[in-house]
């Protein structure tokens, strides 16, 4: 009985390949969208996991100065004399580049250190390694090593289990590379060796840790591709919802008939299950294989963008990896039991002939309509409580969810509501006809209007979030990209000789130095500010205090920027630890595209602090009409190699083309995600054409032709299109503001201002008629076309 009931059931499909292309189809793409977005994270976190296990960080205890500074070689050595079992490593960045330089001393490294290369150190290679003339990089690495010339005179091998943009060397090559000379900064500790005393006053012990804090300072982002995939995942399920409530109706009198010869409703229910778990693990499987291909497209922009934002070692390429696949195949399956939960509830407990009955089933859906409204509006009170209540990065994802589902739920009951009203102010037959049977259509066309409705507010929210930070960072640029010339040299000597050349050419030269420091607990930069109108005139500030420049120039105080105020909830007047001595707090800078903290001193008291910094980067004021005839001299007269020279416009150019990248992958699923909502309209537009029949032939028979129906039914899908943007509108800007006022702040530590783009509406709101047009115009020529006898066979029949 179940194989001629599951046969029954599955010949539905082979009469209705479209329907079943479309349930296919919305799934397969949600599941693409989902599993590609898990396979970027998947590969972005397994990358933090490799770079945090590096030199065994993961299982080893450290050393490091509580001052957060970095420690002098010496310091090593005594705490040797004195019988700890430490081994010296350094880890820093090659100035102007992302890559990341680790030294080690192999003959002190404790055994549970992951030592890459090791194999080849023990084949013969340690002499040369100690020596200095070999280093280890991933194969990635090698192809594309950042400033080369600094890296003359090493032999580079490859190592698999380094990460990606990481260079493994002797810690006296790695001094030299980083001009670290006498310093390191931590020192491991030998597990197997117990501390011979308690730790000096000067070095605070530093537990293993599961990550080097790059999985914690990228959580954001990845929380965010989260939640595009997810979202996405759900305009898909609403695809897969219509296609299955349809067959379910349609299927009505084979219900009835498998009931009234004898089987179970459980069964029946069985055998539903087992024909949707059948269609999930098929779209789900044709789901992943599209989201690797979406991932492999989308993860170069991802690596660049966490690249250029948190210097994050991800690499370009995607592993096949189980755990996001088969998340994959599971969320299909979820997603596909989730959208048919409601059917099979109601055929679970309507009586026997109750599915026969369409009144019986539409008092159902009407019932589900008011459970559907009135969780709606619980999930928009939800989402007040958590913007008033809440904190932290999760609760503005809590009001985000419960703002854009609260509102998808309740927008067919406002549709209805509108379309009651305007049957009620419209004059003549054919009018009130037009809006009641657009009243009567909303309940087969609501969750493809939900899902357009999401679809537009994410858009709108998204684009009004991205277009915002660019006019504002476009601002900020031209305020802190003062100077006409940015200049950087190779080594102090080339330094010197470059100022003394450039000084009776120029009006100013502005030394640009910095140094990596721990401030209120947080992985951050110190940098050094002369003083100069360049800086008093230009530079951002949020906040400050009077004199604050005078009290800058004179050491005095100290600037911090945004992030650093939100996140140690510090501002002016408040005391700043720093290398060397606190000094107080006398202004708060913006500081956009930067998710770390930073602080600025005067230069005079940088170098007191900091003397072993030499200044090789600078800032040249001059005409800007002379600069590139400067530009070209200081080419000729000191061979500078390409890339140490750039001017303000190049600068921007490239913090722009950044910016832009960073929001590639946002646009690119703002896309699909708007496309997906088009197919959803389409396909519960093409299945509910057949099943209209009844509802049109009437009006067909008084004398209306196939083509002015035709035409009504395009209409009142455009109608409805404008409805739902319409309210998608102010839906988007909420969205938007929750992005820039809440999450913005929570992920990232600044907040933006809130800007209106209108034209960017109108071009959205267009985009959304053509997908409506779209996807109702098949069906309208459908009607159009179809034969006269499909018409009258309606009144044939006893519906």
């Amino acid at each position: 009985m179940m194989r001629a009931g599951l046969s029954a059931l599955l010949s539905h499909w082979w009469r209705h390949p479209l329907q079943l292309a479309m349930l296919l189809l919305g799934l397969s793409l949600a599941t693409a969208l989902w599993s590609g977005v898990q396979a970027i994270n998947a590969e972005a976190r397994a990358a933090y996991a490799q770079a945090a296990s590096a030199l065994g960080q993961d299982r080893l205890a450290r050393l490091v100065p509580v001052d957060g500074d970095v420690l002098d070689q010496a310091d090593y050595v005594a705490l040797r004399r004195l019988g700890w079992a430490v081994s010296p490593v350094i880890d820093g960045t090659l100035p102007d580049t992302r890559l990341r330089i680790l030294g080690i001393e192999p003959l002190t490294m404790p055994q549970n250190a992951t030592l890459p290369g090791a194999p080849g150190l023990m084949s013969g290679d340690l002499a040369a390694f100690l020596a200095g003339g070999l280093a280890f990089a991933h194969p990635d690495t090698l192809a594309s090593a950042e400033r080369a010339d600094q890296l003359t005179g090493l032999r580079l091998v490859p190592a698999e289990e380094l990460p990606p943009m990481t260079l493994l060397a002797d810690i006296g090559t790695a001094q030299r590379l980083l001009k670290m000379e006498g310093r390191v900064t931590a020192l491991l500790l030998d597990p197997d060796h117990p501390l011979p005393g308690p730790v000096p006053a000067n070095f605070t012990l530093v537990p293993p840790t599961s990550d080097d804090g790059l999985a914690r300072l990228t959580d954001s982002f990845h929380l965010n591709l989260t939640a595009f995939g997810f979202l996405a995942f759900a305009v898909g399920v609403f695809i897969v919802h219509s296609a299955i409530g349809l067959a379910f109706e349609q299927r009505r009198p084979v219900f009835a008939t498998l009931r009234a010869l004898g089987l179970p409703a459980s069964v029946l229910t069985l055998i539903l299950l087992a024909e949707l778990l059948i269609l999930s693990l098929v779209a789900g499987t044709i789901g992943v294989a599209l989201g690797y291909g979406v991932a492999a497209a989308l993860l170069p922009d991802v690596a660049a963008t966490l690249g250029g934002l948190y210097d994050a070692p991800v690499p370009g390429s995607l592993s096949l990896r189980p755990e996001w696949w088969g998340a994959g195949l599971a969320i299909a399956v979820i997603g596909t039991l989730a959208a048919a939960a409601q059917s099979l509830w109601r055929i679970w407990h309507l009586p026997i002939l109750a599915p026969a009955r369409p009144r019986a089933w539409a008092l159902a859906s009407a019932q589900s309509a008011r459970w559907q409204l009135a969780a709606g509006g619980a999930l928009l009170a939800m989402a007040l409580v958590a913007l008033g209540l809440g904190s932290g990065l999760w609760a503005g994802f809590t009001v985000l969810a419960g703002l854009l589902i609260g509102a998808a739920l309740i927008l067919p009951a406002i549709l209805a509501a509108l379309t009651g009203l305007a049957s009620g102010l419209s004059q003549g037959v054919l009018a009130q006809w037009f809006w009641a049977d657009t009243r009567q259509q909303l309940p087969g066309l609501s969750l493809a209007l939900m899902a357009l409705l999401l679809a537009l507010a994410t858009n709108v929210g998204v684009g009004t979030m991205v277009a915002s930070f660019r006019s504002t960072f476009t601002g900020w640029l031209d305020q802190r990209l003062a100077s006409e010339l940015y200049l950087t040299t190779r080594n102090e000597t080339e330094a010197t000789e470059i100022t003394a050349w450039l000084r009776p050419k120029v009006d100013a030269i502005l030394p640009i130095v910095t140094v990596e420091a721990v401030l209120m607990g947080q992985p951050g930069d110190i940098y050094g500010v002369a003083d100069h109108a360049t800086y008093r005139d230009n530079w951002p500030l949020l906040d400050a205090a009077p004199g604050v420049w005078d009290d800058i120039a004179s050491g005095r105080a100290v600037l911090i920027n945004e992030q650093l105020a939100r996140r140690a909830d510090i501002g002016i007047g408040d005391s700043l630890p720093l290398p060397g001595g606190a000094l107080p707090i006398a202004g708060i800078y913006s500081d956009y595209g930067n998710p770390s903290p930073q602080a600025m001193v005067g230069l005079r008291q940088f170098t007191a602090r900091f003397p072993e910094v030499a200044p090789l980067r600078f800032g040249l004021r001059l005409p800007e009409d002379a600069a590139p005839a400067l530009a070209d001299a200081l080419q000729s007269q000191f061979d500078l190699p390409e890339g140490t020279l750039i001017d303000q416009a190049g600068i921007k150019a490239f913090s722009l083309t950044v910016f832009d990248r960073t929001f590639t992958v946002t646009a690119a699923l703002n896309l699909l995600t708007l496309g997906v909502a088009g197919l959803a309209m389409f396909a519960s537009l093409i299945t509910l054409a057949g099943i209209r029949l009844p509802q049109l032939a009437p009006v067909w028979a008084m004398g209306m032709t196939q083509r002015r129906l035709a035409a009504l039914d395009l209409l009142r899908t455009l109608l409805l299109a404008v409805m739902t943007a319409v309210a998608a509108l102010p839906l988007g800007l909420a969205l938007a503001w929750v992005l820039l006022a809440v999450v913005n702040v929570e992920a990232f530590g600044w907040r933006l201002p809130l800007q209106i783009f209108p034209a960017d509406w109108l071009r959205l709101f267009a985009a959304s008629l053509a997908a409506a047009g779209f996807a109702a115009l098949l069906p309208s020529l459908q009607l159009a076309r179809r034969a006269p006898t499909d018409l009258l066979r309606v009144f044939a029949n006893e519906r």
